[in-house]
């Protein structure tokens, strides 16, 4: 009877025992097929690819888009990878840059750390606020927040409602993600022109004829404006501060330009210096009442720190450098030279 019984049930424990079997060598090979998975290149393009990830998305989400673009095999893998790492709750949202090469494993790192593509922005040094806000405003990855580009209104977005906008911006490249509005990247530009105007004249020579911080970025817009040359800012800043120091009219050009808005054509004649304007140094003693330009760094420490001397004037030589004349007699006959040439 029970050598019967046993007779019964041993298809059962072969029927068993070959399902465990089966079984195992499923899981091996789901194991194998996984760990394979883990470390297979995505099908990335050669120019590489960009992800975004919106603010809430799932991971799950993000695995099934990259399925339907046939850079993943598996969705359910990429999933099941990040539960594996720990790394399932911890992904950021932002802009990715996928390369050639990219493992899952290496993806879902990405995604975690927030390595997020940084593009950029260049204020550059010697441009006035328009110019700046066009630069701004016809920018592709900028979130436009603002309602219109004029000054009262940016300055208001920004916190500053009121104050005249001109140089009050530092002339840098600025990185910057996506998702990053117009009014957060000018807001930035504004207070990194701050800390910078701020911790320069803290550290300014003695004896310099500027009362505040705001009349170094004064001066330091107008030499900005007058040479393109690192070498010459501070020969040109120390020219304008003596003649602020004897009581001389700094008769700079670029002043007067910035003074006839509109009516500058290219060229400026002989009236357009004797039309007063509040920016008219050729009219007026003293600074313009606000800066003409977006300076940068190295013409603020120019302002801050000029070049010892005794040159009263300088003029162009025609080449981007300038003649520099201690005396008007020789200013006179570098005019002569380098303008009439005679």
């Amino acid at each position: 009877m029970e050598s019967r019984q046993r007779t019964l049930r041993d298809p059962v424990f072969r029927v068993a025992g070959l399902l465990v079997l089966t079984g195992s060598f499923a899981l091996a090979w789901l194991f194998m097929d996984f760990q394979a998975f883990r470390q297979q290149a995505l099908a990335v393009p050669e120019q590489g690819l960009s992800l975004v990830v919106e603010p809430g998305s799932t991971l799950k989400s993000i695995a099934a888009r990259l399925e339907q673009q046939q850079v993943l095999d598996n969705a359910l893998y990429l999933v099941a990878l990040a539960r594996y790492l720990r790394l399932d709750a911890q992904i950021k949202a932002g802009e990715f840059r996928l390369s050639p090469g990219t493992t899952p494993e290496q993806l879902l790192h990405q995604l975690a750390e927030g390595k997020v593509v940084q593009h950029t922005i260049t204020l550059i040094e010697g441009e006035t606020f328009t110019q700046m806000m066009q630069r701004v405003s016809a920018d592709p990855v900028l979130v436009h927040k603002l309602e219109s580009s004029d000054a009262e209104t940016v300055m208001a977005a920004i916190g500053h409602p009121g104050e005249h906008p001109e140089g009050r911006f530092l002339a840098e490249t600025y990185h910057f993600p996506r998702g990053t509005s117009d009014i957060d990247y000018l807001r930035r530009a504004y207070r990194e022109m701050e800390t910078f105007l701020q911790e320069s004249w803290q550290a300014r020579d003695e004896g310099l004829p500027l009362k505040t911080p705001y009349e170094a970025l004064i001066l330091a817009s107008i030499v900005e404006k007058e040479t393109a040359l690192a070498e010459e800012r501070p020969l040109i800043a120390g020219v304008f501060v003596r003649r602020l120091q004897k009581g001389m009219k700094l008769q700079t050009d670029p002043t007067v330009i910035y003074g006839m808005g509109e009516r500058y054509q290219g060229d400026i004649r002989y009236r357009d210096l004797r039309r007063d304007t509040p920016y008219n140094t050729y009219t007026r003693f003293g600074l313009p009442p606000t800066p003409i330009a977006m300076p940068g760094k190295e013409a603020i420490l120019a302002a801050l720190h000029p070049a010892p001397g005794d040159a009263l004037y300088f003029v162009a030589r025609g080449d981007g450098s300038h003649q520099f004349s201690g005396s008007l007699e020789q200013h006179n006959r570098a005019v002569d030279r380098y303008q009439r040439k005679r």
